[in-house]
């Protein structure tokens, strides 16, 4: 099938974890914790790889850069979504946008948005305007209420180059 346009849904969940980084969206954000995971656990990052594979039905991020394979161990997930995206442009495919929201109750992402939006447009060869990224709480309902962890939810829309 040769569609021009092309979506993808990606949602990742990590818990909170003493002695890591707090890194989402490619941004290091000071906090007390940081999250749980095989790689370096960008909540965000894999939310965004998650849809843009699945954009294409190739996928998903646990069966390219599974947690068994001690290459991804503490891997960069800026890499990991670089290299899921090279797999889109390999396809004939290009970005049309990312839509994603970060939940999480503590810490308060709003200073950092822009700064994440700037590196997934580096990586994902896009203009800033193309990406967006909102946050958000759960209102101190569920595992994020109660400051377990986070979850991040992304779409993605990609065009025929």
């Amino acid at each position: 099938m040769n569609l021009e346009y092309r979506t993808g849904l990606g949602l990742d969940v990590h818990a909170f974890a003493e002695n890591r980084k707090l890194v989402i969206g490619g941004v290091e954000i000071p906090y007390e914790k940081g999250l749980l995971g095989h790689s370096d656990a960008d909540v965000l990052l894999h939310a965004i790889s998650d849809a843009l594979l699945g954009a294409l039905a190739l996928g998903d991020i646990g069966q390219h850069f599974p947690d068994t394979d001690p290459k991804y161990k503490n891997a960069d997930s800026k890499q990991l979504l670089k290299y899921v995206y090279s797999l889109i442009v390999e396809k004939g495919y290009k970005l049309g946008n990312v839509d994603a929201m970060v939940a999480m109750q503590k810490p308060k992402l709003a200073s950092y948005i822009n700064a994440m939006r700037n590196i997934i447009a580096g990586l994902l060869e896009a203009d800033v305007e193309q990406i967006s990224i909102k946050a958000t709480t759960t209102e101190k309902l569920g595992f994020v209420g109660r400051e377990e962890g986070v979850s991040a939810f992304a779409t993605v829309l990609i065009q025929k180059k």
